[in-house]
């Protein structure tokens, strides 16, 4: 029997209605940008496996690295212990990080960088004999799926039936560059009649809700407001860090550098699920402290595996040499290329970019898990392209190997099915 009848006896997947979306696509091989399904077709991976392996599937510098080190050490306790790889990791990646970020703190997933993101912004203010129970966030941001995490997102088709159960968090909207006074203004009464602990934020560039971009200036404006304000920043970087903004963090974009950053995906490269949740001195000096309840007591069994600090490290080799920046800088020049030849569609209302990061928005009102977005995931995947539609909204965000002939393939797909709507 086929994986993928196998696969429905037991298996729940994410984000799917299996009663109306009973089926999968078994994949049993990736090289490279190319998934292999059971029956032997190929599919140009053109989001990277939800922008996680961007220096490509299965990289032999990253396996090397990895199998060397499981001969070595394979896990143990982080608590009371370290290891050379997560010693290592901390010195690669505060290397490249905004500079005033001078601690990290591991975990396994994005999800949870931002849960542990807010209890320190929480705690940093209780810490100092204070109580601050307000978070500020973007509305239509998205953070993730633990209770912290979704108490900060706006996308109620995650968070439904859940939000009676949310922290209190109050939603400002994004800079677009003619609305900031407006949102300082608003700042200034939620900071007024509020406690406020903390604002998280995806830099520039908001995954989930589509790749919506907003203005750099607008979002300095707003970090300001908040140090002045003694508001913690939280920079969700899980999508947009490791290159794909252009920059190694979309934070570096900007003069303003926030006080703590949720790391994951990219982190890894893929191969194994890990996240960082780094800070400044001053956040962890309010945790430092003779008095033990003034501690972060939060922990998990995997944190800092020692391969998946490996495979880190391996990444960020990888992310900083000059092949892999060169590939970067293709990309983007070839989807400023590809952009310039598609906003004329008749189909296309607007198109993105930041970095790699690509995005068009069809003319054409759509759900965000419909039948025609379902219709344009079959199309693309019938072209050998995996792209997943965000509603009404096409993006590529590929692995940085993919080569330009790939990338053309891409382009060609949504130009085929673009046509055919």
């Amino acid at each position: 029997m086929a994986l993928k009848e196998r696969d429905k006896k037991h298996l729940w997947h994410p984000l799917t209605q299996h009663k109306t979306h009973p089926d999968t696509i078994a994949i049993v091989k990736a090289e490279g940008c190319v998934l292999t399904d059971e029956d032997g077709n190929n599919y140009i991976d053109a989001i990277a496996s939800w922008y996680t392996c961007m220096y490509g599937h299965c990289n032999p510098h990253i396996i090397k690295c990895v199998t060397e080190q499981m001969q070595q050490l394979d896990q143990i306790v982080f608590s009371g212990f370290t290891h050379r790889p997560a010693v290592e990791l901390s010195e690669a990646l505060i290397d490249i990080l905004p500079n005033n970020q001078n601690k990290l703190f591991f975990s396994d997933n994005g999800s949870t960088a931002v849960e542990v993101g807010i209890k320190m912004a929480l705690q940093y203010h209780f810490n100092k004999g204070e109580k601050h129970n307000t978070l500020i966030a973007f509305e239509d941001g998205f953070h993730g799926d633990t209770f912290g995490a979704m108490s900060v997102s706006g996308l109620s088709v995650y968070n439904g039936p859940f939000e009676d159960f949310f922290l209190k968090v109050v939603r400002i909207p994004t800079p677009n560059g003619k609305n900031h006074d407006l949102i300082i203004k608003q700042l200034s009464d939620i900071v007024n009649t509020n406690k406020v602990a903390g604002f998280i934020y995806e830099p520039l560039v908001q995954g989930a809700a589509a790749m919506q971009m907003h203005d750099t200036h607008g979002l300095n404006m707003i970090l300001n407001f908040c140090k002045h304000n003694n508001i913690i920043t939280i920079a969700d970087e899980v999508m947009t860090g490791f290159g794909k903004t252009g920059k190694h963090f979309a934070s570096d974009y900007l003069a303003t550098k926030p006080d703590i950053m949720c790391l994951s995906k990219a982190l890894t490269a893929g191969l194994l699920p890990m996240a960082i949740t780094s800070c400044s001195q001053d956040v962890f000096d309010a945790f430092y402290n003779d008095d033990l309840s003034k501690g972060f007591f939060h922990g998990h069994t995997y944190s800092a595996n020692p391969l998946a600090c490996r495979a880190a490290l391996a990444g960020i080799e990888l992310l900083k040499s000059e092949d892999m920046q060169a590939n970067i800088s293709r990309i983007i020049a070839s989807h400023q290329d590809f952009g310039q030849r598609i906003e004329t569609h008749p189909k296309v209302a607007s198109i993105r970019q930041k970095g790699i990061i690509f995005a068009l928005d069809l003319d054409i009102k759509m759900e965000r898990y419909g039948n025609l977005r379902d219709k344009l995931f079959h199309s693309f995947m019938e072209r050998g392209v995996f792209l997943r539609p965000l509603g009404q909204t096409i993006y590529i965000l590929a692995p940085y190997v993919i080569s330009e002939k790939q990338l053309n393939k891409v382009y060609i797909a949504i130009e085929k099915v673009l046509d055919r709507i």
